[in-house]
């Protein structure tokens, strides 16, 4: 699922690129080329599409940024002993040895 997002993430990336890439801040460069072709035609505005498709991509960009986190495969580990789990332990060491002690001068009498 990881990888889903993570190639969702790319292609978002890089059509929000050129999306961003062909607007101009004045209104000029290339969505002014087709914007008249457009009204002729009875389309609205490529301004407008270019704008709504800023947004989208944004935001899709944004949720599968926020779902590739949640998916993120992980390694399980121990969790980290603290002083009492390694006092606990040693505990059952000495107990451990003093039972074995106990055995091998029980076998030796």
């Amino acid at each position: 699922m990881y990888s889903f997002f993570s190639v969702m993430i790319l292609i978002c990336a890089v059509l929000l690129i050129l999306v961003v890439l062909v607007q101009n801040s004045k209104g000029g460069g290339l969505a002014s080329n087709f914007s008249q072709g457009n009204q002729v035609m009875g389309v609205k505005k490529t301004t407008d599409f270019l704008e709504k498709a800023t947004w989208t991509l944004a935001i899709c960009l944004a949720v599968f940024c926020l779902a590739a986190s949640f998916t993120i495969p992980h390694e399980k580990r121990e969790a980290p002993k603290t002083e009492q789990t390694e006092e606990a332990t040693a505990e059952d060491a000495t107990t451990a040895e003093d039972a074995a002690n106990a055995e091998a001068e029980a076998t030796a009498e």
